[in-house]
């Protein structure tokens, strides 16, 4: 081979080479990028409580229809309405134009409807069974609206007597005649540890085994351990709370639809100040559950839309903090 032939040849592999390392780093990048992707996308949905918004929608006149686009806009894709929040739209458009508005808007923003939190509907675990069934009946337009809205659930209270020897009777009779109707609507009825009794674990979820219905299950609150109160109140000043949160919420998520992810304020580092939520988001991971995590903001400090972003920001930080 001559020289000319030699230094040709030299030319095309040093070409060779050099196409392949750029090759290289154009690839590199890529595979990381993707990685990153992967590590920083949760195991979760979030969707947004609209309790979180209560005082937008009760103080300050707020319109309860722009739910789904506030949510959008903060970064949420999932829905979890509150009944109360709408008292004054079902007076005045009737209950059927109120869930098919909800349902349009829900719609027009792109939004997944979750599920439905009733309150003031009467008491499932009254010891009287006529008001028992009552409160029965009432639940029931709430089922068919969660079923016309496209949600998975309901979430329901347990009030009604904090005798537990009374309340493990009527708690099981009240959710297994709801959780039949509800069983035709492909619906779901969670308890949620909403205070008094059912949020002393062990007796709800004694109550919820004993129901044995798929469709009644859990929606474990980080918050709301409150099992007594002054004057025996459903509401106001706690005399008495749960001994163990974490393990509650363990206990729960074993039959959890839903989960609840309560704040009430955040210190500097964009930590919760009363709950270890890197703690909890480890237990709702162990569970295998890969549900939405409804954001649900309850604190004074901060205002509102301030408070839903820092509970999102500390549940996604706790999930890249993960084991």
């Amino acid at each position: 081979m001559n020289l000319k032939n030699i230094t040709f040849t030299v030319f095309l592999l040093l070409v060779m080479v050099i196409f392949a390392c750029g090759e290289n780093k154009k690839e590199q990048p890529k595979e990381e990028m993707v990685e990153a992707e992967v590590q920083s996308t949760p195991f979760f949905k979030l969707s947004l409580a609209e309790w979180s918004i209560h005082k937008f929608i009760l103080e300050q006149n707020g319109d309860p229809f722009l739910f789904a686009s506030m949510a959008k806009d903060m970064g949420f894709e999932g829905l979890e309405y509150v009944s109360g929040l709408y008292t004054k739209e079902i007076e005045a458009l009737g209950f059927d134009k109120t869930i098919d508005s909800l349902k349009t808007m829900s719609e027009i923003n792109g939004m997944h409807n979750v599920l439905i939190m009733i309150d003031g509907e009467g008491d499932l675990a009254d010891p009287n069974v006529e008001v028992r069934n009552q409160a029965v009946e009432n639940h029931k337009k709430w089922v068919d609206a969660a079923q016309r809205l496209g949600c998975h659930s309901i979430r329901v209270n347990t009030f009604g007597t904090n005798d537990p020897e009374i309340w493990k009777v009527t708690v099981v009779d009240g959710l297994r005649k709801l959780s039949e109707y509800a069983a035709t609507k492909n619906i779901n009825v969670l308890c949620e540890n909403h205070g008094w009794l059912s949020s002393d674990v062990p007796k709800l979820m004694e109550a919820i085994h004993t129901v044995n219905m798929g469709n009644c299950g859990t929606l474990p609150d980080f918050g709301n351990w409150c099992v007594k109160r002054k004057e025996g109140s459903q509401w106001g000043e706690c005399l008495e709370e749960y001994p163990d949160k974490y393990e509650g919420i363990k206990m729960m998520l074993t039959a959890a639809k839903a989960v609840s992810a309560k704040s009430y304020d955040f210190d500097g580092n964009g930590n919760e100040t009363t709950l270890d939520y890197p703690r909890i988001i480890q237990l709702v991971k162990d569970s295998g559950y890969t549900g939405f995590i409804g954001v649900e903001y309850e604190g004074n400090r901060l205002d509102e839309k301030d408070g839903i972003i820092a509970t999102k920001n500390l549940l996604l930080k706790s999930a890249k903090e993960l084991h």
